[in-house]
């Protein structure tokens, strides 16, 4: 099982390197319209209505995946299958890299207009208050975070509890990514959703932001001002995750990210992070090609995950028994986890 998880997490990120997202039908865009048909059904202005919603929409994504992994129980390769098809559903590291790219293109050329209607695509900001160094900011910071969250932290979730994992991580942070904001209309009935993304990358976010810090030179980056602005920053950022990435890019290339940030539903003041210059074009550049590296590296490292914490041992009983004589076949059995998609930063 562990050898199957393994290969079809890779295969997932291959495929999600050559084709991007699915042009039709894409699942998680599905899952989004049913998720608007629920909240349109059961919205209130309270926290049970949301925690009923959130919790209704996780558990089916994750069945589903349970019964995907079932089916292809004790078959190999409808395991790597199903669990490469899982993957490459639920990433999104080509198109971020894809919209990062296009939108440094537009910065470069100094095309307000263009920047204007290409932000919305990375971040849920309002783009008609920013300027091109605003913009230039604001994706970076997007960036950093969906690097984790479309990225690392499926690739966790996928290694450490198989489709149910992929599949109910990516409702988490699609429901966050609709509901769970600090506007009126979601303060109460999107806190579930939040809170519940917040857990489910607290690990993931961390490990998003050392694989930037050890990655940081591959980009002519800096690991030790990466290392030094993770460790030095991010805890003053509102959200328990968004900042341990977005310190360690904005460390890694030397630049200063946070301030003041525009959103629909009001402005805030976020924390500084990093020391250096404000972003421009060319950082967007290597923001992306950052990115794509720690992605990489984040593959990698689960796929080995995978395989080593999923890998057949020999049950105890069956040992006994067979070193005193039983009929036992001293059958191997797999160690199983328990188990556990808009991709825009906020």
């Amino acid at each position: 099982m562990g050898a199957a998880r393994a290969v079809g997490l890779l295969l997932g990120v291959a495929a999600d390197a050559a084709f991007g997202d699915p042009r039709r039908s894409h699942p998680v865009a599905a899952f989004g319209r049913l998720a608007m048909t629920a909240e349109r059904a059961c919205y209130a202005e309270h926290r049970l209505a949301g925690l009923v919603y959130t919790a209704a929409l996780v558990g089916a994504a994750s069945a589903v995946g349970g019964l995907a992994e079932r089916a292809g129980r004790g078959r190999a390769p409808v395991q790597v299958a199903g669990t490469a098809l899982a993957t490459w559903m639920v990433l999104g590291g080509a198109s971020l890299a894809e919209e990062g790219a296009a939108m440094a293109r537009a910065l470069d050329a100094g095309d307000l207009d263009a920047a204007r209607s290409r932000l919305p695509h990375l971040c849920g900001r309002d783009p008609a208050s920013l300027d091109l160094a605003a913009m230039a900011r604001a994706s970076v910071e997007s960036v950093a975070e969906n690097t984790s969250d479309a990225v690392v932290a499926p690739l966790v979730w996928g290694a450490v509890a198989g489709v149910p994992g992929l599949l109910a991580y990516r409702a988490i942070n699609t429901l966050d990514a609709m509901v769970g904001y600090r506007s009126p209309r979601y303060r109460r009935f999107g806190w579930a959703a939040a809170r519940l993304d917040d857990l489910a990358n607290l690990v993931p976010s961390r490990l998003a932001a050392a694989l930037t810090t050890l990655c940081a030179p591959l980009v002519g980056g800096s690991a030790s001002g990466a290392w030094q602005a993770w460790r030095r920053d991010a805890a003053a950022h509102p959200s328990p995750n968004a900042g341990q990435v977005e310190a360690a890019f904005a460390g890694a290339l030397e630049i200063r990210l946070g301030g003041r940030t525009v959103y629909p539903h009001g402005a805030e003041q976020r924390p500084i992070l990093g020391h250096g210059r404000t972003p421009d074009a060319g950082d967007l550049t290597r923001g992306v090609e950052l990115s794509r590296v720690t992605g990489l590296a984040a593959a990698a490292l689960c796929a080995t995950l995978a395989a080593v914490t999923q890998r057949p041992y020999r049950s105890a009983s069956s040992a006994i028994g067979g070193s005193c004589g039983s009929s036992s076949s001293g059958d191997h059995v797999s160690a199983r986890r328990p188990s556990v998609a808009s991709r825009q930063a906020k």
